[in-house]
């Protein structure tokens, strides 16, 4: 390693991301050229392309540094006794990052079609909001499977998230937000758990959660016990 790539305060690689960071910061997607982040950071193009590969992965970069920023903010809070007002908070903050930090945000959630495999800071997003999910499932309070509660969630979260982005601050209707989350919680969960409130589905995505818990089964058996609560709870698919 030489010295361009030391992580140490100051170096190139750190200059670059601070750099690219604030431009779009200030001017979004189209401020952030290899010329002008060349330009603050004080290095040439070679250097960029050595670091990061391309532009793509610089920007990859630094969407992972800044939701790191916000993962960090999200477990700084410990979670309660209640899973689906956890939810309900992560879905604020996602909201406040994005709002906060929109340039960013629509860089962490550009979509990305075929093979492309997703930006890291969207497949870190993923995991935190499976969390979220599996504590519900596991609480017995999941009216459907975990795939589809984290994929609607996922859905109406930035949805919502980008179109307050785009709305003009001074019309943007931030009850919008509170409208979606409780909906949204309103089609994953239950007020109960299945224990009170029995039904296939619910019990089938609770035992689904807590099934890797379980030591009395052959792994061809677990696989097989999975695959028919999968179906139980996803008809569907």
């Amino acid at each position: 390693m030489d010295a361009d790539d030391a992580d140490a305060g100051g170096g190139p690689r750190e200059r670059i991301l601070a750099a690219t960071a604030k431009l779009l910061a200030e001017g979004g997607r189209e401020a952030a050229s290899t010329r002008a982040v060349g330009a603050a950071a004080g290095v040439q193009a070679p250097t960029i392309y050595r670091l990061f590969g391309d532009m793509r992965g610089l920007l990859d970069a630094v969407a992972a540094e800044g939701f790191a920023a916000y993962l960090s903010s999200k477990t700084d809070r410990q979670p309660t006794a209640d899973p689906v007002e956890d939810l309900r908070a992560g879905w604020d903050l996602h909201i406040g990052f994005g709002l906060a930090n929109p340039a960013l945000y629509l860089l962490m959630n550009e979509p990305r079609l075929g093979d492309t495999a997703a930006p890291p800071a969207a497949v870190a997003g993923e995991k935190v909001l499976a969390t979220h999910i599996r504590r519900i499932a596991e609480a017995g309070r999941l009216r459907v499977s975990e795939e589809r509660a984290a994929h609607l969630v996922q859905a109406a979260g930035l949805g919502t998230t980008v179109t307050l982005i785009t709305m003009p601050a001074d019309r943007r209707d931030l009850e919008l937000s509170a409208l979606a989350r409780e909906a949204v919680i309103a089609a994953i969960t239950t007020d109960t758990p299945a224990a009170t409130s029995p039904g296939p589905v619910t019990a089938a995505v609770t035992l689904r959660a807590v099934l890797p818990r379980t030591t009395v089964l052959t792994d061809p058996e677990q696989r097989l016990l999975e695959e028919w609560l999968d179906r139980i709870a996803d008809p569907a698919t």
